[in-house]
């Protein structure tokens, strides 16, 4: 008998938000497993600022998702049917670049079994052990390059990547100052997540409150967000401070062209090094990247929020989360059970 699949297609281009009718949901039969395949069932689905990005046919850094086209996103799947040495039904992977889809059936060399950690959630392996970890410490580590003592400012601080940073950062002897959207994220990054200081950009001056936290200024911005918090932090910045640039996503739904920064020449005048980059960049060193992370999950170092939302059927509209500010840490969409 045929198994029925469920994906999201890509309908139409959205202009701004994403909004209702932009995706389709449809139902298709999963397509036999050939010699080197295997079938995946998804049970977690990745939702993040960069599934937006791909909806888009705008100048981006790998091919848009065509309109009919499955959408695009990673997540963790259980195996059901394996064709591929080395891989067997029940075992838990990475599903790589995968689908918004319940299954999928993909060559297996394409999918990386994870290992068993005892009391280690699923999760971790999308936040801390997975591709959040890995920008987060890729992006600090080695752009940023922290040294004990340094002052080290993280936008969307509480969000995946960022709250992975700061604790890296700390981790590494700095100073810590997050940017958040609400009192509670800022109340979690400095009482679970260890930031010398939080800043709610929602109901604080950010320059003011830049000053406060920030008196000898920023050696290191870790941006994610760009626009008019970017512009405040630049004039804030020491010499020779880094800026990795992960992300600009207050501009990912913006439907005209996005001003500023009005205050980049500061970057020439305090000998800023500024570099953009995605994590797929340092793919060949992240069993690295995954021992230091493994490391100081298991001691307890890094503290880690999976926001979970039950149903495939709902990722579209969760996906407004990330832009709101409504998440806190890693967002995921629960698709199915392990057993």
């Amino acid at each position: 008998m045929s198994i029925t699949n469920r994906i999201w297609k890509l309908r139409k281009r959205p202009v701004g938000d994403v909004s209702e009718g932009d995706l389709d949901f449809v139902e298709e039969p999963v397509p036999a497993v050939k010699d080197g395949e295997v079938r995946i069932r998804t049970l977690y689905l990745s939702l993040d600022p960069t599934n937006r990005i791909w909806m888009s046919d705008r100048d981006q850094y790998m091919p848009p998702v065509q309109i009919g086209e499955p959408m695009r996103g990673g997540g963790i799947a259980v195996v059901e049917e394996s064709k591929f040495d080395g891989l067997a039904p029940g075992d838990i992977v990475n599903t790589g670049l995968g689908q918004w889809a319940l299954y999928l059936v993909k060559p297996g060399a394409e999918v990386n079994k994870l290992p068993e950690l005892p009391g280690v959630p699923l999760t971790a392996f999308m936040g801390p052990l997975g591709m959040t970890g890995m920008t987060a410490y890729f992006g600090l580590m080695d752009i940023g390059k922290p040294k004990p003592g340094e002052t080290v400012v993280v936008s969307a601080a509480a969000g995946a990547v960022g709250s992975m940073v700061g604790q890296i950062a700390k981790i590494q002897g700095c100073r810590v100052v997050g940017i958040a959207g609400s009192d509670d994220k800022c109340k979690w990054l400095t009482e679970t997540a260890g930031f010398d200081a939080a800043i709610n950009y929602k109901t604080e001056d950010v320059g003011e409150a830049l000053d406060k936290h920030c008196p000898d200024g920023i050696d290191i911005n870790f941006e994610n967000v760009g626009g008019e918090i970017m512009d405040t932090i630049l004039p804030r910045l020491n010499d020779f401070a880094r800026m990795p640039l992960c992300g600009l996503i207050s501009s990912y739904n913006a439907t005209e062209p996005v001003p500023g920064p009005y205050n980049f020449s500061m970057l020439l005048m305090r000998h800023v090094t500024l570099k953009g980059y995605i994590v797929t960049d340092y793919i060949d060193r992240f069993p690295e990247g995954m021992q230091a992370m493994g490391q100081w999950l298991m001691e307890g170092k890094i503290k880690f929020e999976t926001d979970v939302v039950e149903g495939l059927e709902n990722a579209p509209a969760s996906l407004e989360r990330l832009f709101s500010g409504k998440n806190l840490g890693k967002l995921v969409v629960k698709v199915s059970d392990p057993g």
